[in-house]
């Protein structure tokens, strides 16, 4: 397991990087052996220079340090705003006594082409990985993938059951596992998808039986009925009834469960606006399981065919 070249904050607390971070010889110590480290961005000067806690000793992380980017780009100014109040990782490039204080220069994007080189250029289509959604757009959340390497996740890639928005599922900060679905070397971008960690129809389907009453959450409401989603992965459909809106919560009555159609037939006993707590299940042991190969998520007696080859 990748433990190295994680997204940032999954080191800040360990016993290692304190230790590192802690004194003087922890930081020279760090600085030999290349290590990289975490701290809490504190400040931003007027000329976008980040200043990192690290006690009695200043750090400072130059403009051109603090993300790594294409050859003649200069790091914007936002990037480096919205670091202060946020770990960050990097690694230290030198330490000298200033005015009588130690002062150790840090740089972010060194340990991000470390990264990188070492680990993101090795990952291939199916590699399950660890990720912390950075920021989220109706299109879809920005995951880092590892040392503040950004991923894009699309919100047609984040579950089977369509949702409007990543907040439906995310919180800013959450620690999620995805799935490698693309790379563009050419525009060096990576592409993640998670919806193949939730289960198929089957597996959730297995959670239910006819003639239960559940809740679910109203996902669309079209012509010929509404969409109640069940699990992330799995929504069933019921008749139209009037009252219902977007985004309620729904107590409904299951008359049939269809796997050679892949459909789950509803009746809304009752709605209300209301939110169920965002409910994440994962049919797959991302511990142990690294990789996948194919993902078939409809029932094998189905006629139509669902699935994600990597």
């Amino acid at each position: 397991m990748n433990e190295k070249y994680v997204p940032e904050g999954l080191l800040y607390g360990s016993m290692q990087n304190r230790e590192y971070i802690s004194s003087v010889a922890g930081l020279e110590r760090a600085m030999r052996e290349g290590r990289i480290l975490e701290a809490s961005a504190a400040m931003c000067d007027s000329d976008m220079n980040l200043y990192v806690d690290l006690g009695n000793v200043r750090g400072i992380m130059p403009r051109e340090e603090v993300a790594m980017t294409r050859d003649g780009e200069e790091t914007k100014s936002i990037a480096i705003i919205t670091r202060v109040g946020k770990p960050v990782c990097f690694k230290v490039t030198a330490i000298s006594e200033e005015k009588g204080m130690t002062v150790a220069y840090l740089s972010r994007r060194a340990a991000q082409a470390e990264c990188k080189r070492e680990y993101i250029s090795e990952l291939i289509c199916g590699d399950i990985v660890r990720a912390k959604v950075t920021h989220m757009e109706s299109f879809g959340a920005f995951v880092d993938i590892g040392c503040g390497i950004v991923s894009l996740l699309t919100i047609d890639c984040i579950s089977v059951s369509r949702i409007s928005h990543p907040a439906d599922r995310f919180e800013v900060g959450e620690y999620i596992p995805v799935v490698i679905k693309s790379i563009d070397e050419d525009n060096d971008r990576v592409f993640v998808t998670h919806r193949e960690l939730l289960g198929t129809w089957e597996e959730n389907a297995a959670e239910f039986e006819a003639a239960q009453a559940v809740s679910g959450i109203v996902r669309s409401i079209e012509d010929y009925g509404v969409f109640v989603e069940l699990a992330p992965n799995l929504a069933g459909l019921a008749e139209c009834k009037s009252g219902v809106k977007v985004g309620d919560v729904a107590s409904v009555y299951i008359k049939s469960i269809l796997p050679e159609r892949m459909k789950i037939k509803l009746v809304i006993i009752d709605s209300s606006a209301g939110e169920l707590m965002k409910r994440k299940r994962y049919f797959i042991d991302t511990e142990r399981v690294k990789h996948i190969d194919r993902w078939r998520y409809s029932p094998d007696c189905c006629g139509k065919v669902v699935e994600t080859v990597f």
